[in-house]
């Protein structure tokens, strides 16, 4: 790749969502389809005059100027444009973008995608669009849906979008305050999609555990937030500091029992303790008890010297706030390394009784439990049920090696 399309993608990544909303701010004749394509056509141009020019010092200035103009003249052909300015040199010669207001304009658009009109997976998929400026494949795959699937959501996102001005409307004090939880699960959600099955041949799914970190610490440092603001950045450092032991140099998964802990990024394991003595614990959210886990696990020098105990009791006082079968599942695995065997395969055969059924980590979970206890028939059972029900390459290669133990 050479370096003027490394530098359009760059800009597309750190700019596409901020210049959409700019240009739509720009005139209320301009619609949010017409904003993409001028912005596309921005990128396009960039393309081929950075190869002639060189490489701007502020090339989301120029992307931006360009922009601006293309709209005027567009607007012009179409006589819904009166000039506010003297003439096209007032508009030239307006060409660099603070980039202030950018960063400004990126927890706006973080807040108006956490509109209450909107489905939760609108909010999410909206949220990669226009926040963290992937494109629609990147969005698929990230989340496992067809580009299809990915491009009818859209359509219907953005009908809402236009009709109630979703992306140019400022949230009040007020709006913020209430849409600050909405916007924490959004992060959440989209972390977890990145951490759930990414590898260092999927980059896609680092970058959303990147995303995640940096809307949250954005969140932070405009005090935009609550102390669950400050757990949930302490839950995903904590969670971001392992991702380099979850895959072998081979790109193959690595049980945590199994990971290279010297591989684990101290210096993140410290600042998301930082975060999270920093909170208070007058109330306690969901993200305070999952941050408090995983430092336990963090902290822990070897699997064996984990405090299973402590966060069985976790796992339980988060269940009690927040019932949810994910979390049944891992208050089970907790249950069985605190000694408490018989209530964990208890617990594990009750979730086989719910939608959890036909879940990939069940069966894993039970497969590699009754192998433990030297079950081997159960095991592999199991194991074969969970290799059937994952299309993620690494983790059906993580069952398959499971299965040739037994």
């Amino acid at each position: 790749m050479d370096k003027e399309q490394q530098a359009v993608d760059t800009l597309y990544k750190t700019h596409f969502g901020k210049m959409v909303t700019a240009m739509l701010q720009f005139s209320r004749d301009i619609d949010l389809e017409m904003a993409e394509d001028l912005v596309q056509d921005a990128f396009y141009a960039a393309l081929s005059t950075w190869k002639d020019k060189g490489i701007p010092d502020n090339p989301a200035g120029w992307a931006y100027r360009v922009c601006r103009n293309n709209a005027v003249n567009l607007l012009k052909r179409k006589k819904a444009f009166k000039n506010p300015f003297e003439g096209d040199i007032a508009i030239v010669g307006a060409a660099e973008h603070d980039e202030n207001v950018f960063d400004d304009r990126k927890i706006q658009l973080l807040f108006a995608c956490a509109h209450p009109s909107l489905s939760p997976k609108m909010q999410v998929v909206i949220t990669l669009k226009y926040v963290a400026n992937l494109r629609v494949e990147s969005i698929s795959r990230a989340l496992g849906m067809t580009i299809d699937g990915i491009d009818k959501l859209l359509g219907r996102a953005k009908q809402r979008i236009k009709m109630e001005n979703i992306l140019l409307k400022e949230p009040s004090s007020r709006q913020l305050k209430m849409r600050l939880p909405v916007v924490h699960k959004i992060i959440y959600l989209i972390f977890n999609e990145g951490y759930r099955a990414g590898s260092g041949k999927e980059i896609i799914r680092q970058e959303l555990c990147e995303e995640g970190l940096i809307m949250t610490k954005s969140l932070l440092d405009n005090h935009i937030s609550s102390e669950d603001t400050a757990a949930l950045y302490a839950l995903l450092l904590f969670n971001t500091a392992r991702l380099g032991a979850r895959f072998t140099a081979t790109g193959e998964l690595s049980d945590l029992e199994d990971q290279d802990r010297t591989l684990w990024n101290g210096d993140l394991i410290a600042s998301g303790s930082y975060y999270l003595n920093q909170c208070k614990i007058e109330n306690i959210s969901c993200y305070h008890y999952e941050a408090a886990i995983a430092y336990l696990h963090c902290k822990a020098k070897s699997f064996s010297d984990t405090d299973w105990a402590t966060i069985s009791q976790l796992y339980a006082q988060l269940l009690q706030d927040n019932p949810n079968p994910f979390i049944e599942l891992n208050y089970a695995i907790s249950l069985y390394y605190d000694s408490q065997k018989q209530e964990a395969f208890s617990l594990l055969h009750e979730l086989q009784q719910t939608f959890l059924e036909q879940y990939y980590l069940l069966h894993a979970a039970l497969g590699k439990l009754y192998f433990l206890e030297g079950e081997y028939h159960k095991s592999d059972l199991h194991l074969t049920k969970a290799l059937a029900l994952t299309n993620f390459q690494a983790e059906k290669e993580f069952v398959r090696k499971m299965l040739l133990k037994n």
